[in-house]
């Protein structure tokens, strides 16, 4: 597993894994650092080239890293 979109897709549907627990940094030009951090419980749906959340469609080309429990499931 070497994208995004498939990392999440585990966390959310594989029974061992909570997408709730999960940490999403991504590329949000005008933020502090061009960053922003969002929880997996802000993902209302994950499609083909984006995750929607309750505020914003995020395409995963601008995710750089996804945490989960602490460690460093993927990183760009």
């Amino acid at each position: 597993m070497t994208n995004p979109r498939d990392i999440l897709n585990k966390l959310k549907w594989k029974e061992d894994y909570d997408i709730n627990q999960a940490e999403i940094w991504f590329i949000h030009r005008g933020a502090p650092n061009d960053t922003k951090i969002i929880s997996g419980e802000d993902i209302l749906k994950l499609e083909k080239s984006f995750m929607k959340t309750r505020t914003a469609m995020i395409p995963y080309h601008r995710i750089f890293k996804i945490k989960y429990n602490k460690k460093t499931l993927f990183k760009r």
